[in-house]
């Protein structure tokens, strides 16, 4: 049976970025124009954004409410739609910061926090060139502003789950707000999870995220080599045994070759992958978070049904990654959610 919630609003919270992406084909000779180095991350300004958006005027590319921690909690929203998802950020004033809040609205998850005066929407800017290459230009605006404050802890207070987006690691005077997120939920009863979304972010920001982990973290969300910048433990199952002695619930992802879940003492059961033919393998690891969690709000509470939500998720994940695009169409989530009440 599901987790009871009657004086509880939200099933699950995420804290997380709130970025508009912009994807688009290019040509190399486009990437050349502007001077970019291809399939490389760089940070720009907002001059920059709008030089690149207006070269792009008549290129075909699409636009959508991004973010790792976005793609988890739509899948959710998909997976159950009798569960209340939202997600708190920051957005601004401009219509970019409208658009991310209807679109995530749409998809049954909703963006609570209020728009920042005068404030820039964050976006990424994602192009791909004829060899799959993927050249990402993110431009941080307000996405960087994460502030604890009485709507926050209010809201916390009223979830079941509370989900951390690890990018939220890398800016500066927002580890203060998650400790403060974190110990509201600690305080209210709710559970904690972690997303580690990424390595350098792990590596630059090392003992903060073990600040959290030790102190506050219920559920813990990986790749292998995520886990491994965590713990300096060579392969992903010894890296989810490790990281299972601190926290009670840990998923350590590993692609093709399946994945693994950690439990509290210390132990990990091994989730061979699902079959599937890959298309996109981006979000898969965001897919397999949605189906832990889904697996933990419809009663998975103990060691008994850990194999069970591991090879859920593992279903979802590779359903995503037999796909273009990122997100978990209703219709599929429909069948998933079916097939896991059998």
């Amino acid at each position: 049976s599901p987790i009871s919630t009657p004086e509880k609003k939200w099933h699950v919270l995420g804290l997380g970025q709130a970025m508009v992406d912009f994807s688009g084909m290019v040509d190399d000779a486009f990437v050349e124009r502007l001077g970019l180095e291809k399939g490389k991350r760089k940070v720009i300004n907002h001059e920059e954004r709008g030089r690149v958006l207006g070269a792009m005027d008549g290129c075909s590319y699409k636009a959508a409410a991004g973010g790792s921690l976005s793609n988890t909690l739509v899948a959710l929203a998909r997976l159950g739609p009798s569960f209340n998802v939202a997600m708190a950020g920051s957005v601004g004033s401009d219509p970019l910061g409208g658009f991310y809040r209807s679109k995530l609205s749409r998809a049954n998850v909703e963006f609570l926090s209020a728009p920042v005066r005068d404030g820039m929407t964050g976006t990424v800017i994602v192009l791909t060139t004829p060899d799959a290459q993927r050249t990402m230009l993110a431009y941080q605006g307000t996405s960087a502003r994460i502030n604890y404050d009485l709507c926050l802890a209010n809201w916390i207070s009223q979830t079941s789950i509370l989900v951390v987006e690890g990018y939220l690691f890398e800016f500066p005077n927002t580890i203060e707000a998650i400790a403060l997120a974190c110990k509201q939920a600690r305080r209210c009863g709710a559970l904690v999870a972690i997303a580690a979304s990424d390595v350098g972010c792990i590596q630059r920001h090392y003992h903060d995220f073990w600040d959290i982990i030790l102190n506050y973290s219920d559920i813990l969300f990986a790749n292998g080599d995520e886990a491994r910048a965590l713990c300096q433990k060579d392969g992903p199952a010894s890296a989810a045994r490790y990281l299972s002695r601190f926290v009670p619930l840990v998923s350590v992802t590993d692609g093709p070759e399946g994945s693994y879940v950690g439990m509290k003492g210390g132990e990990a059961v091994y989730i061979p992958p699902s079959p599937c033919v890959p298309v996109d393998t981006c979000g898969a690891g965001d897919a397999y978070a949605s189906g832990i969690l889904y697996g933990l709000l419809r009663g998975g509470r103990d060691n008994s049904d850990v194999e069970r939500m591991g090879r859920f998720a593992s279903k979802v994940a590779a359903t995503v990654v037999s796909q273009r695009g990122t997100r978990l169409t209703i219709g599929d989530a429909s069948e998933l959610a079916e097939a896991f009440r059998l």
